[in-house]
């Protein structure tokens, strides 16, 4: 509990530092007129979306994020941000983004991981027109769901003999 806690406090003081990061942290576009403004908040959902739509992505975030996320919707304080489990610096027209998944328990982890890279880089080029110099992925955990093969050990296991029979090859 004592650990579960201080995990906690840590991600709300890494949050208050972010603060001020984040004011800071916007895209400058220059156009015919004037000039566009695009803020990490707008990158980090169209990174979230864009990962969380790739087969074999579960969930985003590392593990305080998801629990924090989960207290919030129980408490009916807001839903799942589509932006949990990314972050972004922008620098100009460039953006460099970090995204934390959870796998799908059987996907091939390298696979998912460089579609969600492409999809993510595809998703923030075009649409906002930005140029995309790096996408980290961080693969936090790994979903297995209930009624897989690694949860049914157990009914597998009922028939199991550790008796070994000699093969005889040749007669």
């Amino acid at each position: 509990m004592d650990e579960v806690l201080h995990k906690a406090g840590d991600a709300v003081q890494e949050a208050a530092a972010n603060v001020v990061t984040r004011l800071r942290n916007n895209a400058s576009v220059a156009a015919g007129r004037g000039r566009t403004t695009i803020g990490n908040e707008v990158v980090e959902k169209i990174a979230g979306i864009a990962a969380r739509e790739v087969p074999g992505v579960h969930d985003l975030g590392g593990d305080v994020a998801r629990a924090l996320s989960t207290v919030r919707e129980k408490l009916h304080l807001g839903e799942e941000s589509a932006a949990q489990g990314v972050s972004v610096k922008l620098e100009g027209r460039t953006a460099e983004i970090s995204v934390v998944i959870v796998i799908e328990f059987g996907f091939q982890i390298f696979s998912v991981t460089e579609k969600v890279r492409e999809k993510v880089i595809s998703s923030v080029e075009n649409l906002l027109g930005l140029e995309v110099v790096a996408v980290d992925v961080t693969v936090d955990d790994v979903h297995v769901p209930d009624e897989s093969a690694v949860a049914a050990d157990a009914e597998r296991a009922k028939g199991y003999v550790a008796e070994t029979k000699a093969i005889v090859v040749g007669s």
